[in-house]
């Protein structure tokens, strides 16, 4: 037989107090929502910074910090290593093309040039060996063309007067054909002195100019050798002021190491960090300006740096003629750097409202001055008094430009 189930008492009871309980939730939250975004704040008036939005020229500049450097900066590595033994200048100094600013000891150094001048001179004497064999040979090849070339005229004398007596029947036939066989003979033999004498030659002359290439190849590394060791001496390579020199007495320097650098002072540039958000628009049409004591200096563009690092790039100003009479290597200048021509448009002050906002919004107060009503905004783009306004905002009306920090979001402010 089917049981009959008896269904719970109380559970659609539970179910219905947690969606009322939910539902409350909801309501309350957007009810929340709705009155902060509708309610008013009331700030005093003398807490806030008004400005007026107007409608003029904007100058597109950013102001930038610069330091003053050398137009050119030269570089010193070490050419050899070596121990410094002894230091003639210190940082700071002017010094002159050429002129000795360090001494190294390369004891390693000093042992290939004798091993190589000992080379030298093996190979030397061994060419000097080499031509006096030579032309002994020489000698005695021509000593024997001269006894082959005697022996050969003899022969053929002999065999001329034979063959008339053989034909005359006065001598045997022996006595012809030995006279024909030792003209023959000599006539080999000189022709073989000759071929020897020639192949002699030419076999001088070649190892001859082998052993002089040679020598030549080593007394050109053995000067190669001399220029290290001059190297050692670590000199100015042009006219300046030593900015840095990184070696003490006694420091073991290593080859190619940068132990310092000259600053070139016929002129300066300044050098800058810039914002990578302008790093589109700042090219080498660019121009800028200082002021120092009064007077205004123009600049421009010399390099551009492509690297950005830690959010920053690097750009190179120089002086378009006048420079400032004290301007020293080192010292800061702030500069007006200028990005595009100026254009009219509408402005409004720059103020910490941005901070807040983003540039989104702002307060905008009324006619009667005593109500500020939250708008939506666009801002285009900005220099260190202003910014420029794309839409949202008309000449002539009155924003806040204080910081919006403590106002909850609010709509409305009542200005007392």
């Amino acid at each position: 037989m089917d049981t009959k189930i008896e269904q719970k008492k109380g559970l659609q009871s539970r179910y219905l107090l947690a969606s009322c309980v939910v539902i409350l939730l909801i309501i309350t939250g957007i009810y929340s929502i709705f009155k902060t975004r509708n309610s008013s704040y009331t700030v005093e008036k003398d807490d806030l910074i008004l400005s007026r939005v107007i409608q003029a020229a904007f100058n597109d500049y950013i102001t930038i910090n610069g330091v003053v450097k050398p137009i050119t900066t030269v570089y010193l590595d070490a050419y050899e290593s070596g121990r410094v033994v002894e230091k003639y200048v210190e940082e700071g100094s002017m010094v002159r093309k050429g002129d000795r600013m360090l001494k190294l000891e390369n004891r390693q150094l000093y042992e290939q040039i004798l091993a190589s001048e000992n080379n030298l001179a093996i190979k030397q004497n061994n060419l000097r060996e080499t031509k006096i064999n030579f032309e002994s040979r020489r000698i005695l090849n021509q000593k024997e063309l001269l006894e082959a070339a005697y022996r050969l005229r003899r022969a053929k004398r002999a065999f001329a007067q034979n063959t008339s007596l053989y034909q005359d029947e006065l001598i045997a036939k022996e006595a012809f054909l030995n006279a024909k066989e030792e003209r023959e003979l000599a006539t080999k033999q000189f022709e073989v002195l000759q071929i020897k004498a020639k192949q002699d030659a030419l076999l001088s002359t070649t190892a001859i100019k082998e052993l002089d290439n040679d020598l030549m190849r080593m007394k050109t590394t053995l000067a190669m050798i001399y220029e290290r060791i001059d190297h050692l001496e670590v000199k100015a390579t042009i006219d300046g002021q030593l900015g840095m020199l990184d070696a003490e007495v006694g420091q073991r320097i290593s080859k190619g190491q940068r132990i310092g650098q000259l600053h070139v002072l016929t002129d300066f540039k300044i050098q800058s960090a810039i914002d990578e958000h302008y790093i589109d628009r700042v090219t080498n049409a660019v121009t800028a300006s200082l002021e120092r004591e009064g007077s205004t200096y123009l600049l421009k563009a010399k390099k551009i740096y492509p690297e950005v690092r830690e959010g920053q790039f690097q750009i190179d100003l120089t002086f378009r003629d006048k420079k400032p009479e004290n301007i020293r290597t080192g010292q800061s200048y702030f500069i007006k750097l200028e990005l595009g021509a100026p254009s009219n448009t509408i402005l409004i002050d720059r103020g910490s409202f941005f901070n807040s906002s983003g540039g989104k919004w702002v307060y905008v107060v009324d006619a009667s001055g005593n109500v500020a009503s939250r708008r939506s905004i666009k801002i285009g783009r900005q220099n260190p008094k202003y910014f420029e306004v794309i839409e949202g905002l008309e000449p002539g009306e009155q924003v806040i430009t204080s910081g919006y920090e403590n106002f909850e979001n609010s709509e409305t402010l009542i200005l007392n």
